[in-house]
């Protein structure tokens, strides 16, 4: 069972997005994130870069036909993060007072 836990590297939209994404796959090449995502190049670039600062993501180069190629996999450590958060926010959602009509 994963412990809720608020985290504010991943709750950033961008972010939530790329874990999630990230949370059903090994590995995910950078033009197939941004174009789920609908990102630029430089907006997905700051986003991959602070998850990759915390340990969440790795990012691997490769060389293919000439070009670079860079892939994306959450690590252990992201994977982890990522469910705590998404238990803490499924927390709060539930301890919310329901909306009277």
């Amino acid at each position: 069972m994963t412990l809720p836990a608020f985290d504010e590297t991943i709750h950033n939209p961008v972010r939530l997005r790329i874990c999630a994404m990230l949370a059903g796959l090994d590995v995910a090449g950078f033009p197939v994130i941004r174009g789920v995502l609908g990102v630029s190049d430089s907006v997905l670039s700051k986003h991959l870069a602070m998850l990759e600062a915390a340990g969440y993501v790795k990012l691997s180069k490769a060389t293919s036909k000439g070009r670079l190629r860079t892939s994306v996999s959450l690590t252990p450590t992201g994977r982890a993060a990522y469910f705590a958060h998404v238990a803490e926010l499924r927390r709060i959602v539930d301890q919310a007072p329901q909306a009277l009509e």
